[in-house]
């Protein structure tokens, strides 16, 4: 099957309607299951689904009225048998993977329609680089929708990006045949304060009668959060806890709870429906970011609803928060989202409700998965060179280029230091008294050194700032080229010359993650494609970043998923303090900040 091509309802409507009515038969039909019906809430038993042109034809007590010599029997034995599973809000590029390769990753977790956000490799490589992603998506035997990202640069003045994203752009891809709406609008102040770009890309959005995404990354829900819904945006992932969920759902927007790789947002923001007893479908479940190794080790959609029962949800409400209300949201309730006809056959076979076990999985009718394993080819896009040759910057770094040069005459400085907050997406903006020695700031137990390397147009820049949290010990440095958003280089390390050797490496391979200790490379996670995603299967690249992991582990880093943490430092969009190619940014205010405080 060209998956590229699959056939729209009005193209197979009279054959659908012929099997419904027993004067066709079916492709396939899947006997004997119970029937969760998510519109309905309800687990009706022994009911069959009958199959064609990979769309469901009809859901009956009996099908064999539709049956024919060569229709494939699928026997549920008695299964549940659950809509595909929906990931409402995610970047693929944060599972370090191609397209093609984070559906291989997902579809035996019964994973079968995702609604991707690729401005990752927007800030990296512009409309080309949404355009390759888009288009291996579309390869997919599963659903893979595409929103146009909204901000690159998330926070304009406050970084510099490889390339930008352009109310035009926005326009163009409004057209493109796998756009559902408009990425996450992070320039949360740009819309409440009526930035003509943003609410340009919001109106361009809108025309196309599409949906979109929204980012409000504020704890402020006065007059800010008020001015930001105004502006469009018609859902949210970025709460935290149960007032952010119910402030979201009473403005009018769906509060996407979302657990990750490192976001645990899920928890406090479910009592909104368990305790208080809000109307649950408007509330989705998603993950956010996922990097490989949670793909292959721990699941991915599956996840979050089996975390969402755990939490207390009703499991029918769980996987309604993963199934219909994602596709009623995007607008595609009749497309996905429900075992209902005219539905892309999208069908789950679980034995158990509460712990999901993922058996089988039917993606347009066809068997993808069985027992973990995925059964079908994922096809690949042919990535040019100019994807793969991203990192460029422009002179091989020494140790001096991480030097922080104190005030002279100073034997301790006072110092704003990113606080790490494990398990969440925002920092804490902290003040650290730093010692200094031979003129320059040096780290302590407690705080290591942070800088951001550009690495899109060669300029050699280099900014340095400090960091808490990570628990780094001994001569150590790791970097990475998966920056979130601008995505140049983060290195932290408590040694200056770890930290050039960890830098040059990355420039050596055309992207990824390293660490060096003691002058050793002790792991590294090759990232070619814009030195974000690797055409590797998620079991190679899960692999490379466990041992990547063991690595942080063994230079003294404790965090849950810090890898994650580096890798958002720079995320200008989200509070308290950051840093960018420009300097250090006080995200409650959208200013730049000075690293030492000029008191000292």
């Amino acid at each position: 099957m060209d998956h590229s091509v699959f056939p729209a309802w009005p193209d197979v409507a009279a054959r659908l309607i012929a099997v419904a009515a027993g004067r066709d038969t079916a492709d396939c039909v899947i006997r004997g299951g119970q029937w969760v019906n998510v519109h309905s809430r309800e687990v009706l038993t022994g009911y069959d689904i009958a199959i064609a042109e990979g769309r469901i034809a009809c859901v009956v007590p009996d099908a064999a009225y539709c049956t024919g010599p060569d229709t494939q029997i699928i026997d549920a034995e008695g299964r549940y048998m659950i809509p595909g599973l929906c990931d409402a809000h995610m970047h693929i590029e944060s599972g370090m993977l191609t397209p093609a390769e984070f559906a291989r990753a997902v579809i035996p977790h019964g994973t079968t329609s995702m609604f991707t956000d690729p401005h990752e490799i927007a800030n990296v490589l512009g409309l080309a680089g949404v355009r390759m992603m888009h288009d291996e998506a579309l390869l997919q035997p599963i659903n893979i929708f595409t929103q146009m990202p909204s901000c690159a640069p998330s926070a304009p003045g406050l970084e510099t990006t490889g390339m930008e994203i352009t109310p035009e752009d926005v326009a163009e891809a409004m057209g493109w045949p796998g756009i559902v709406g408009l990425g996450e609008m992070m320039n949360f102040p740009g819309v409440a304060n009526a930035d003509p770009k943003m609410l340009a890309e919001i109106a361009a959005t809108q025309r196309a009668g599409k949906t979109v995404g929204g980012h409000y990354a504020a704890p402020d829900l006065g007059p800010a959060f008020a001015a930001y819904v105004a502006g469009g945006p018609a859902d949210d992932h970025e709460g935290t806890c149960e007032a952010d969920a119910i402030a979201r759902v009473r403005q009018g927007m769906r509060s996407m709870m979302r657990l990750g790789s490192a976001w645990y947002d899920v928890e406090r923001q479910i009592t909104a429906i368990t305790e208080k007893g809000l109307d649950s479908r408007n509330f989705i479940l998603c993950t956010d970011d996922c990097h490989s190794g949670t793909l292959v080790n721990d699941g991915h959609m599956n996840r979050v609803v089996r975390h969402a029962v755990d939490c207390g949800a009703d499991p029918l409400v769980a996987l309604q928060m993963a199934t219909i209300n994602t596709a009623t949201h995007f607008g595609l309730e009749r497309e996905i989202g429900s075992i209902t006809p005219g539905r892309r056959a999208d069908v789950i076979l679980t034995s158990d409700l509460s712990k999901l076990p993922i058996e089988v999985v039917i993606a347009r009718g066809q068997v993808v998965a069985r027992d973990g394993a995925c059964l079908v080819d994922c096809p690949h896009y042919d990535w040019p060179d100019s994807a793969r040759q991203t990192v460029h910057l422009g002179h091989a770094l020494r140790a001096a280029d991480f030097e922080i040069a104190a005030p002279e005459g100073a034997n301790s400085v006072t110092a704003n230091v990113i606080g790490v907050v494990e398990n969440q997406a925002p920092t804490k903006a902290l003040k650290c008294d730093m010692p200094v020695i031979d003129g320059l700031v040096e780290g302590t137990e407690e705080v290591c050194q942070i800088a951001l390397v550009e690495r899109h147009r060669a300029t050699g820049g280099v900014v340095n700032a400090l960091v808490s949290g990570f628990g780094y010990t001994g001569r150590m440095a790791m970097a990475s080229t998966v920056a979130h958003d601008s995505h140049h280089m983060i290195v932290v390390g408590t040694d200056r010359d770890q930290m050039a050797l960890a830098a040059n490496r990355l420039a050596e391979v055309g992207g990824g993650i390293t660490l060096f200790r003691d002058g050793e490379e002790q792991a590294l996670v090759k990232l070619p494609i814009a030195g974000l995603m690797s055409d590797s299967p998620a079991d190679q690249v899960a692999a490379s970043a466990d041992a990547l992991i063991a690595a942080m582990v063994e230079s003294g880093c404790t965090l849950n998923n810090a890898y994650m943490q580096h890798s958002l430092l720079a995320l200008v969009v989200i509070p308290e303090l950051r840093i960018s190619d420009l300097g250090l940014v006080d995200v409650r205010t959208f200013h730049k900040i000075e690293l030492l405080d000029p008191q000292t």
